[in-house]
């Protein structure tokens, strides 16, 4: 039997997340949401974000792509921010520290996840999804496809811009031509999606994805003591906010 996706991600050389399972991925991406509900104030905020921050070195394989992996989220804090400095009530308080604890919240609920689910194998985590959680079959068989999907809009994206500019339909110079462009490109991804989509669900019946009864799974799905320590030090992580605002932290 080749070795299954944790044995070769934990025989390589990383971060000693490698060796732990999807589950408390999965986990500890969730309890990101507790985490920044906690988020009260601007110390709380940033003793969470600091606190997730240091565990970097934990989970970071490659540094030269953790900017781009952190820009949507960044970005995001940003105008949640701006936002809550704009729109503030008059008199609600100061605006300034609103809009850091409104860019802070996101940041604590974003960054987990963005780090975490880079390590998450769409084959690996249905095993652990349907034996250890006991999730009903076809409900794991269609979240794995569907995550096995996502993995190829990138490539798809790149295929369908390269054989856009091959036919003479690239970008203009002007921001107006690339915003059109961005559009249609997106309009046509969006239709080998669909058809993509109908392709994968006519394979899944065929190899009866859709048949009622008990399913078989190929690979095990054991839990280690690295998921639980992994577990029990993300969540103490993510107590970090929670901890600071009940020390009554200033808002």
């Amino acid at each position: 039997m080749p070795p299954t996706p944790a044995q070769r991600r934990s025989a390589g050389p990383g971060p000693l997340v490698r060796h732990v399972g999807p589950l408390p991925l999965l986990a500890l991406s969730l309890l990101a949401v507790p985490a920044s509900f906690a988020v009260t104030g601007w110390a709380a905020g940033a003793a969470g974000l600091a606190a997730q921050l240091l565990c970097l070195p934990l989970v970071v394989e490659r540094w030269r792509a953790l900017p781009r992996r952190l820009l949507p989220g960044a970005v995001g804090a940003l105008s949640v921010g701006w936002s809550a400095w704009l729109l503030g009530e008059p008199g609600g308080g100061d605006p300034l520290t609103a809009a850091l604890t409104a860019a802070l919240r996101l940041a604590v609920l974003v960054l987990p996840g963005a780090l975490l689910l880079a390590w998450l194998e769409p084959g690996e985590a249905g095993d652990h999804l349907a034996q250890r959680l006991h999730l009903p079959g076809r409900v794991v068989v269609a979240v794995v496809a569907a995550l096995g999907q996502l993995s190829v809009l990138a490539d798809a994206w790149d295929q369908l811009a390269a054989s856009r500019r091959a036919r003479g339909l690239g970008p203009g110079r002007g921001p107006l031509s690339r915003g059109r462009w961005l559009a249609s490109t997106a309009f046509g991804l969006l239709v080998d999606a669909v058809r993509r989509a109908g392709r994968v669900s006519t394979a899944m019946d065929a190899r009866g994805a859709a048949g009622r009864g008990r399913r078989t799974w190929a690979l095990p799905a054991p839990w280690r003591r690295a998921d639980t320590a992994c577990l029990l030090a993300g969540a103490a992580v993510l107590a970090v906010p929670l901890l600071v605002t009940l020390l009554g932290a200033p808002a």
